[in-house]
């Protein structure tokens, strides 16, 4: 009987493995392609999204800038386009970068926008702080616009403008004589924020800061804002009126007060990196060159200083006070003297070089381009002289006392005066090429293509015609 049982399940067995069908097995499911389930594929997943790069000042398309979405990343094409494939579609945080330009990040709503738009700035197209750039020369050799102008737009801001406008991705920041901060869209002036400073008085240019604002104040307090909103980040005070503008190096902004201290303000800290007291004065903004600012004072002295710790390298005199802010190219620093009624070239070693008088107040701070220097004088003369000796290259008359700085910009050189009026002349052949019936202190500062042009208490944003 065991042997027949053994037989029986062996043959049971060898049936199953022949398909033979039994009453006790279970069949195979039978699946469809419904059933079966695809081999992960993320490619397959992820959506490509476009964004594309734009030059926010001459609204160019960008051509091989870099977009991250996260951790996926692109280049735009020659149509300034990135096709970035996400898994998910948000609103997430995107980054534009290109040499040259100033990285960006936005937030943007992919999943209502697949294709978006990003606008990056070019660095050497801004005018970020009084001056142009910590040498102080006034002159933008970057920017390509000049007279005849188009006005596009103008913004009334209530009272005086003393100093220029600064600019910074698209936004112009200003402050009046009565304390109060703007920061105006370069587009179409549109106020995209104001900050009333309370008993506030101004009499100084910003200066732009990664997202800051950094803005001086006659009620003798550094105020910092932030740049988005104009909201007060944090606030420094003096003790005294503060007219110079920021110059800020590696973080670290450098004013003089009327107190007669120069000062190191860190940023970062938010405290002093160092304080000198020099007992006169102080109108002057500081400038710098290499290790060393360059900044007057009330004495009538020229001071030049470690930029590290405020030391004093040398001092040299004028021949009065020095209300405005020296300028530095090529080795030589070029010294307003109010009272003096003077220009003065030193070497930036302090070695005297020259000195041009011309018999009346010079508050105005020089401009320097291509081996000439641009001042303005309250005799009403607007000069051209030869940085190298001072001879007089060309001058032209205002009609009325000039105090702002002059600037250049694309070759031509500009003067505001009391006349009411910005003069530009060619800064080569001294030939006028602008007579805007509207200035009064500085004449120009701007960005991109186009430029600002400072009336007595209204900006008009100008292009080329």
């Amino acid at each position: 009987m065991r042997k027949l049982a053994l037989l029986l399940a062996g043959a049971g067995l060898l049936g199953a493995g022949c398909g033979t069908r039994h009453q006790g097995a279970v069949p195979a499911p039978h699946r469809t392609a419904r059933d079966v389930a695809p081999a992960p594929n993320r490619a397959a997943r992820a959506q490509a999204v476009q964004v594309t790069v734009v030059d926010g000042d001459t609204n160019a398309r960008i051509r091989g800038a870099r977009v991250t979405v996260g951790r996926r990343s692109a280049r735009s094409d020659g149509r300034g386009v990135a096709h970035v494939p996400l898994r998910r579609r948000g609103a997430l945080v995107t980054v534009a970068a290109k040499s040259g330009y100033d990285e960006r990040a936005v937030r943007l709503s992919f999943r209502t926008r697949p294709k978006s738009t990003i606008r990056i700035y070019r660095r050497s197209l801004q005018w970020t702080m009084y001056g142009a750039d910590a040498r102080r020369t006034q002159a933008q050799p970057d920017l390509r616009v000049r007279p005849p102008f188009r006005v596009v737009w103008s913004r009334g801001l209530g009272s005086l403008i003393e100093f220029p406008a600064v600019v910074k991705d698209g936004v112009a920041y200003i402050a009046n004589a009565q304390g109060t901060v703007s920061a105006l869209d370069m587009r179409n002036g549109d106020v995209v924020w104001q900050h009333p400073t309370p008993n506030g008085k101004m009499a100084s240019s910003p200066a732009v800061w990664r997202d800051q604002v950094v803005v001086h104040g006659m009620d003798g307090r550094i105020w910092i804002l932030r740049r988005s909103d104009g909201r007060v980040l944090w606030r420094y005070t003096v003790g005294s009126p503060v007219e110079s503008s920021p110059v800020v190096v590696d973080g670290v902004d450098v004013f003089g007060a009327w107190n007669g201290t120069i000062a190191a303000l860190d940023l970062r800290t938010h405290r002093l990196r160092w304080r000198r007291a020099g007992g006169c004065k102080v109108t002057s903004s500081a400038a710098l060159a290499g290790s060393t600012l360059y900044i007057g004072d009330y004495c009538g002295r020229l001071l030049a200083l470690r930029v590290r710790d405020g030391g004093l390298r040398w001092s040299r005199s004028v021949n009065g006070r020095v209300y405005g802010t020296p300028a530095i190219a090529a080795g030589r620093v070029f010294v307003p003297s109010s009272t003096g009624g003077s220009l003065t070239a030193f070497s930036t070693s302090g070695r005297y070089l020259w000195q041009r008088s011309t018999g009346s107040y010079v508050y105005s701070s020089p401009a320097v381009s291509n081996g000439r220097v641009f001042f303005g004088s309250y005799n009403g003369v607007f000069y051209a002289v030869r940085a190298s000796n001072g001879a007089t290259l060309w001058a032209h008359g205002t009609g009325g006392p000039i105090s702002g700085a002059a600037s250049v910009v694309d070759g031509v050189a500009y003067a505001g005066s009391f006349a009411h009026r910005i003069l530009g002349v060619d800064a080569r052949s001294g030939r006028v090429v602008l007579d805007f019936p509207h200035g009064e202190y500085v004449p120009v500062s701007g960005a991109g293509r186009r430029l600002l042009l400072h009336g007595y208490s209204r900006l008009y944003a100008v292009v080329r015609r």
